[in-house]
């Protein structure tokens, strides 16, 4: 989602599974990467003190949060003093991953610089899989001065140590060195940088494959090409990639293009039904700004305030502060046209939030209250990048004007036309039932997912790279179980390397329970989860069941495809 010259950085979903932080070797006692085979049971490895691989050992089973993050930090610096490379290297790859899980990609720049420099100094102490997840993560780190302030512009000079690891030419050098120029307001560099992006080979660094269209299309749309912003979108929409984000994400990157392109009926049903996800998923607040502009622009103000205020709440904890500007920018854009249609009379909830007590404040006032905070972001952005294209963007958005006709909506609800809130179902949603396969049905559909139900009542479906099933078990069907398999299979021979990983994931996470099958001869690497609903299930409750099965599962799918 983006106006002019704003992209979205990286992927919603963020990186290709957890890195895994141990695996059980002999006995089943808990080691850490890197350290199998080089030492024996119940031995110190050589260089490692004693005394920090217990620490890593122990805040490995802590919960996330800031004193994790304190203690991590701790081991990291007293590693550093006692010359243990290895623990702060462990230590450092935890806080990343911390940082990534709680979407503050900004946190990440410090602890993966020093691991890139004890890779470059000692790369003996890495596996090969931890080499190629510190360059998804050197990316990473690149990425997030796209999204905030807080991290320095001399950032953007790393892009260099990037392409010497993987090649100058490569697809994920291109692609940010274009939006980089983009975010600083170059857009003819941009456009340069541009076409070598498009004609990259893809890599294992470039980021999801079925995502990197629609981060193309929203640069041509933010260039004014609406036309080539949609050739992009092309093959995302006809359904040839394969990415669990799409085709929401394709759907919405397409809607102002839609709409200028005279296709007014086509990006009616687009918004509709790629809202239906993007409402409630803390990875998709990026994408509502496009959501509300389009929905102002359409001629629906009443629907963009519906959304505003439903949406205002995250606003408090946005996904980065590009994201927080633009909503902001957006909601002011929303506020202004909605007094101009005569909808000044409406106010709207802002709950409390810190030292802020909640608050019913009238369109008007909410519009400058939001423009206030896009132009301060705007502000911070220019003042660390040295130009002001941010606020010339914040500026173009405000000045827009919606199209002569109302476009057209289809029923948000197939069943009674009617759209309700993810955090505020209705009455019927929280009466307990007992689980049944038209409710697995009936909440995939609310998703928006693709499904097929086999023999013997199975219900299957791909998210990624994940084969996930479910089924009801039990002398009642009262046991929901559902089942993900991993798409790429590994050969027979490297069945102690597969059970290793199994070990190492079952010991980190409790979803999914993770195993090795092997049906004919390779090995498939498959998960499960299984819940007793003995006593029935509220449709809400299942939908929260379903979400979670099919993250996990995608998580645990994408980390077996990152295996050397």
């Amino acid at each position: 989602m983006s106006g002019p010259g704003g992209p979205r950085g990286g992927d919603a979903s963020g990186p290709a599974g957890r890195p895994d932080r141990g695996a059980r070797g002999p006995g089943g006692r808990t080691a850490p990467l890197g350290d199998l085979g080089l030492a024996g049971h119940g031995r110190t490895p050589a260089g490692r003190s004693r005394e920090l691989v217990a620490a890593l050992a122990e805040i490995r089973d802590q919960p996330d949060g800031p004193a994790r993050l304190v203690e991590l930090e701790r081991i990291a610096a007293q590693a550093d003093a006692a010359g243990d490379d290895r623990s702060a290297v462990e230590a450092r790859l935890a806080l990343i991953e911390t940082a990534l899980l709680h979407g503050e990609r900004w946190r990440l720049v410090e602890p993966a610089r020093r691991c890139l420099a004890v890779l470059d100094r000692r790369p003996e102490i890495f596996t090969e899989a931890e080499g190629e997840l510190l360059t998804r993560y050197q990316r990473y780190a690149i990425e997030a001065l796209l999204g905030t302030p807080r991290v320095g512009l001399d950032q953007a000079r790393t892009v260099g140590d990037l392409a010497r690891r993987i090649g100058a030419e490569a697809e994920a050098v291109a692609e940010l060195r274009c939006r980089i120029a983009d975010h600083l307001g170059d857009e003819p560099t941009a456009r340069e940088w541009y076409e070598r992006w498009a004609a990259a080979e893809p890599g294992p660094v470039g980021g999801c494959p079925g995502c990197a269209p629609t981060r193309r299309a929203e640069l041509l749309a933010g260039w004014g090409d609406q036309a080539a912003a949609l050739d992009e979108l092309r093959n995302v929409l006809d359904g040839a990639v394969d990415c669990t984000d799409q085709p929401e994400r394709a759907l919405t990157a397409a809607l102002l293009p839609w709409l200028r392109q005279g296709e007014p009926e086509r990006a009616g049903a687009a918004h509709v039904r790629a809202y239906r996800r993007h409402r409630g998923e803390r990875g998709s607040f990026p994408h509502l700004a496009t959501h509300l502009r389009f929905c102002v622009l359409g001629g629906h103000p009443g629907r963009a305030l519906d959304i505003l205020a439903e949406q205002l709440p995250r606003l408090d904890h946005p996904y980065d502060d590009l994201s927080a500007m633009e909503f902001a920018a957006a909601g002011a854009l929303v506020c202004n046209l909605a007094v101009e249609a005569g909808l000044d009379g409406r106010t709207v909830r802002r709950p409390a939030y810190g030292q802020r007590p909640v608050t019913e404040l009238d369109v008007a006032t909410l519009g400058g209250v939001l423009l206030g905070v896009a132009t301060e972001l705007a502000g911070s952005f220019d003042a660390r990048n040295g130009t002001g294209h941010q606020s010339g963007r914040i500026a173009a958005w405000l000045a827009e004007r919606p199209v002569a006709v109302p476009v057209p909506l289809p029923a948000d609800d197939p069943a009674d036309g009617t759209e309700r809130p993810d955090d505020d179902p209705e009455p019927a949603d929280l009466e307990p039932a007992p689980l049944t396969l038209s409710m697995i049905t009936d909440a995939l559909d609310r998703r928006g997912d693709r499904y097929a139900v086999e023999s013997g009542a199975t219900v299957v479906g791909r998210w990624g790279d994940a084969v996930i099933q479910f089924r009801q078990l039990g002398e009642r069907g009262e046991i929901l179980h559902a089942r993900s398999l991993a798409t790429r299979r590994l050969p027979a021979a490297r069945r102690a390397e597969a059970y290793a990983f199994c070990n190492a994931w079952n010991h980190d996470r409790l979803l999914p329970k993770a195993y090795v099958h092997d049906p004919d001869g390779e090995l498939v690497l498959a998960g499960d989860v299984s819940t007793d609903l003995a006593h029935g299930v509220a449709p809400a409750q299942l939908a929260v069941l379903l979400n979670a099965a099919i993250t996990t599962g995608v998580a645990y799918a994408e980390a077996v495809a990152a295996l050397p």
